[in-house]
Order: structure tokens, then sequence, then C-alpha cells
């Protein structure tokens, strides 16, 4: 007789399933949306550029708010922050709707509600990704953050399928769906009560010392830093996607279709391995794992660089995104651990900014390298970097390399001067505090 399936868990606490259904919820309505907008504004003008403006206005607001957003996520509850930024894109979803139903003729309407959309994401994101170490034991923390990621990678194979469905059924149904997704993710966490805020150590520092917060966290923390900035330029330079409709078409000699199943796959083994990491959370040696799946990273865009055959090719992008999964595991199970909770907020605002940083900023270095060298020798020379930068970050930050389990990973109070107490990220009780200057 087969085993009964039991599902992670993390699934076991039922705010954490309310808040997972949530994200899949607003995810499919994000995606959905997308695929309507980027349609609409390209039958304006029928312009690539027209397309660029509309994820400037979107990214534009984030590196502009980060710090007041997560200064907004540290200081209110975090589930209400993220409840009203639900209630608010459903309000967004509205607009776009009256604007199809009056034509969509204009494109700075697009451009003007793209970067609303901008803001309120802004705003909402960094309370949104601290809410998971609310509501899960850190000894859950790993499985709880794979789910989330699987929440993410659904909506992504599947929003922008569905949403080409409705919108070919009539444009107005992509948004009326959208707008009752999220509402209903919005609705999903009345129940979830406020989880409760560790106290601080001490009163609020000064307004403008208490914003920089999370940079000056960032900064003092060997993992968080060298997490963060390892995962940054692994992604600015090993990061192919953007010239994936040159290879398509050029090197590889396919179709729209094929070029759809090379970006399919990126999100395939993704998916498969935030699935594994749901069932079977990272054990021992994780800061060996993140240096190794980095290097994997740089030598599958090695691989998909060199290849002229289409198969080999979506192998390579599905080991890619598999690799690439179990890195953004590691770096946000860590920051997840290693900060502390009066802080969590502002440390993820700061983190979203990298994010968004590596996968912007990456696109275009893929773009003028490959203009510079060539697209193949544009991302092997990427991939070969991303693998030196595997090797060399050991040394740049050993503390980084030499974390075993995440579960032991704990914020330290460390001395940072004259009546101020530091909270820094190491590794649970090996690492103590630090005398005084």
């Amino acid at each position: 007789m087969s085993a009964v399936f039991t599902p992670p868990p993390a699934m076991l606490h039922r705010d954490f399933r309310r808040l997972w259904v949530s994200i899949l919820s607003s995810g499919l309505a994000m995606q959905m949306a997308a695929v309507a907008i980027g349609w609409q504004v390209y039958s304006i003008h029928h312009s690539a550029f027209d397309l660029g403006l509309i994820g400037l206005a979107e990214f534009a607001p984030v590196p502009l708010l980060a710090l007041p957003a997560g200064q907004l996520a540290d200081r209110l509850p975090r589930i209400a922050v993220v409840t009203v930024w639900g209630f608010a894109d459903a309000m967004v979803m509205a607009l776009l709707l009256y604007v199809t139903i009056s034509g969509a003729h204009a494109l700075w309407q697009f451009v003007a509600l793209a970067a609303l959309t901008g803001v309120l994401a802004a705003i909402g994101n960094p309370a949104g990704r601290s809410l998971v170490p609310e509501l899960v034991p850190a000894e859950l923390l790993t499985s709880a953050i794979a789910l989330r990621s699987i929440a993410g990678q659904i909506t992504t194979i599947g929003g922008p399928a569905v949403g080409g469905l409705l919108f070919a059924l009539r444009p107005e149904a992509v948004y009326s769906v959208a707008i009752v997704l999220l509402v209903g993710s919005s609705v999903l966490l009345f129940p979830i009560s406020r989880p409760e805020i560790v106290e601080r150590l001490e009163p609020p520092p000064p307004k403008l010392d208490s914003l920089l917060g999370g940079i000056r966290f960032i900064r003092s923390s060997p993992v968080i830093l060298g997490a963060i900035t390892l995962d940054l330029f692994a992604v600015l330079f090993g990061g192919a996607v953007a010239l994936l409709p040159l290879f398509a078409q050029s090197i590889l000699h396919t179709g729209p279709f094929g070029l759809g199943v090379l970006r399919s796959a990126v999100a395939v083994g993704a998916l498969i391995a935030a699935v594994r990491l749901a069932r079977k959370p990272l054990g021992s040696h994780a800061g060996r794992t993140l240096l190794f799946v980095v290097g994997a990273f740089g030598a599958s865009m090695i691989v998909f660089g060199l290849s002229r055959w289409f198969w080999l090719s979506a192998l390579a992008l599905a080991v890619s995104g598999f690799v690439d999964m179990i890195s953004m595991n590691i770096r946000a199970t860590a920051v997840a651990l290693a900060t502390p909770n009066e802080l969590l907020g502002r440390v993820n605002a700061v983190e979203g900014v990298f994010i968004g940083a590596s996968n912007e900023l990456g696109a275009f270095e893929s773009g003028a390298a490959a203009a510079l060298l060539g697209a193949v020798p544009a991302v092997v020379a990427g991939g070969a970097l991303t693998i030196a930068l595997a090797l060399v970050w050991p040394k740049v930050f050993p503390d980084l390399s030499h974390i075993d389990r995440l579960e032991d990973l704990k914020p330290v109070l460390l001395a940072a001067g004259a009546g101020e107490v530091l909270v820094v990220g190491g590794a649970g009780p090996a690492a103590a505090p630090a005398p005084a200057d």
C-alpha cells in the first residue's frame, strides 16, 4: 500500500495556509494582468520602447521608497499593510478595467497605473516578505519559504496562460477576474491575528538613524551582506533570460512556441527545486551548498551559451532555475533567521532593492555585453564570472561559507558604541558578543 500523502509541516499552521493561498491568489491576478497590459500597450504604437516604459515605471519607485517602506513594515502591523496592499491593487485593476472599456488608446494611462502599481509594491513588499518568519517557527522556515516560492512559480507558469485565454475571450474579463482574486487575497488575511512583536532592546533611535537601520544592519552582518551581494552579482553577470528571444531566433532557430518553452524551462526547474525544499529542507553545510549552486548556475549558463541543440538549451535553463531556487531559498532563510524581528521590514526593503537591481541591471548588462562581444561570448563569459565569484566569495565572506545548519543562525548582540546596541546576524551560540570599543 502506498504511503498516505502528508503535507509539508509548514502547511499544518492555519495562518500560514491562509497566507499561502493569499499569495497564490494575488500572484495569479498580477500575472494575468501583465499579459493583458503588455498586449494593450504594444497595440497602441507597436513599440518595444513602450513596453520598456511600463517596466521602468514599475521599478522606479522601489529604490526611492525602500527605506520608508521598510520603516513602515517595522512600525505598523505587517498583516494590515499586506491586507491594504491587496485592496489597493484591486483598485488599480478597476482603473485598468475602466481604461479598457474606454478603448485603451492612451499610453500615459498605462504608464501612470504601472507607476502606481510600483509604488504599492514598493510599500507592501517589505511587510509581505517579513510575514512568513512571524507565522512559522524557525525550524520550519526553510520549508515555508520554499512553499512561498512554489506559489510564486505556479503563478508565473499558470497566470500568463489563464490571462491570455481570458483576454482572447474578452479583454475586460482579465481585469474583472483579477479584481475578484485580489479582493479575495486580502479577505483571506482577515482571520490572521497580529503576531507578537519582539520587545525592542533600546528605546526607538532618532528618526534618520531608524530609517537607515536596515542598511546599517546589513553592513554589520557578514552572513547577510555576503548572501545578498553574491546573489546580486551572480544574476547580474550570469543571467541570460533577456537574451532568450535572440537565442531562439538566431541560434536555436525556433519560433514563438520554442521561445515559450525556453522561458518556461527556468520556471519548471525552479518549481521542482521549491517542491523538494518544501518536502525536505536543507540540512547541514548550507554555506557550502550556496556556493556550489551559484557555481552550478554559472556552469548551466555556459552550457546554454554553447549549445546548438534546443532540448539541451532547455535542460540547461531548467538546471539554472533549479539551482537558483536553492540559492534564493538559502539567502531568504538566512536573512529571516539572522535578522531580529524589529528590523526585518527594513532589511527586506534593502534586500528588495538588491534583487530588483540585479534583475533590471542584469537584463541591461546582458544586452550591452551581447552588443559588444556577441551573444554567445557574452553568456559564456558571464557564466565563467559567476563560477569565479563562487570560488572567491569564501575568502571575502568566510562566515558565509562556514554556515552549517540554517536553523543555527540567530541574531547576536554586539556593542557598537556609546549607549548603542547593534543586533548582528551570527551563527547562534558559537558567535559570542564582542567587547566594547
